[in-house]
């Protein structure tokens, strides 16, 4: 197969050029050939592009995936490195999913409960319930400030 150019592996593979370009700057591929100062890849750039796409599927931080690939002795296999990483990833999902529970149990006592007519009884209502106890215990942070789900 001719060696390829970014264009055409960020068309088969479904992601922009300029991802593959920011993976590449940060290491997570190995930099590409130049022919006339174009980058030019051999088919094994699927290969290791896969496995990036698989582990942000599955909510790896790109430097979880930089752990995957350089945070392992050489001689570390492959299905050793998934594992590892995955009880990490499934210990974080654990407590999120907790978290998430708390959240909705706290929503279906809020609707239950509330009978307030301005936002002022609700504050009202919050603070005397919370007042008089040790520490008002934080509800788990689920979102985070770009709003999106924090994994």
């Amino acid at each position: 197969m001719p060696p390829l150019t970014i264009s055409e592996v960020a068309r088969q593979i479904g992601i922009q050029p300029s991802a593959i370009r920011y993976y590449e700057r940060i290491g997570l591929l190995p930099a590409a050939q130049r022919m006339s100062g174009q980058r030019r890849y051999d088919s094994t750039v699927f290969y290791r592009l896969a496995m990036v796409q698989r582990a942000r599927q599955l909510g790896f931080t790109l430097e979880e995936i930089r752990q995957l690939f350089f945070g392992f002795r050489n001689v570390t296999r492959a299905s050793e490195r998934w594992q590892k990483l995955s009880r990490r990833k499934l210990a974080e999902l654990d407590i999120l999913m907790g978290g998430i529970r708390t959240v909705r149990r706290l929503l279906k006592k809020m609707m239950q409960d509330c009978r307030c007519d301005t936002l002022d009884q609700c504050g009202k209502g919050i603070f005397r319930s919370t007042r008089g106890s040790v520490k008002t215990k934080s509800l788990p942070r689920i979102i985070d400030p770009k709003n999106k789900l924090v994994m």
